[in-house]
């Protein structure tokens, strides 16, 4: 199952980390390739995005469900594929160096299913460590601004 995993340190607090991941509208924006998201309940959301495939690019719509919320440390997903027959799970970790330095981590895992899954699989695991590693990244350096903007 193509997977990705990407860690990274920053100068922030654990709390100023949780309030951020802890809603997904904050970071639903932040996957690479996002079009547009809409959020159906606290646990519950669909997202769109666009994503290439090789030299194919596909509009992909996938729901989310938050699966576990452990304050400060951990937020869990499962990802359903919606037009596409993919199925995926992911976690945000965050885990306190000092005070003032945490280390976050990004998890994701995709697999697409069906007749062309072996295919697409091939691709995806190239795709998906550099979408966990830019997803992650691009978390961190949002945290940051906002915290910049905040304090």
């Amino acid at each position: 199952m193509p997977s990705g995993k990407h860690q990274v340190e920053i100068d922030i607090p654990i709390e100023y980390i949780w309030n951020f991941v802890s809603d997904m509208n904050k970071w639903a924006p932040l996957v690479p390739g996002y079009v547009t998201h809409e959020t159906l309940s606290d646990r519950q959301s669909t997202w769109k995005f666009k994503g290439e495939v090789g030299r194919m690019q596909k509009n992909v719509t996938m729901k989310l469900d938050i699966i576990e919320w452990v304050e400060p440390t951990r937020v869990s997903f499962n990802l359903t594929g919606i037009n596409e027959n993919v199925v995926g799970k992911g976690y945000f970790e965050a885990e306190e160096l000092s005070h003032k330095i945490t280390k976050m981590t990004g998890h994701l895992t995709i697999s697409a299913k069906g007749m062309a899954g072996p295919m697409i699989n091939t691709v995806l695991r190239t795709i998906v460590p550099k979408t966990t590693r830019e997803f992650t990244e691009a978390i961190a350096n949002r945290i940051k601004k906002v915290e910049v903007v905040m304090h």
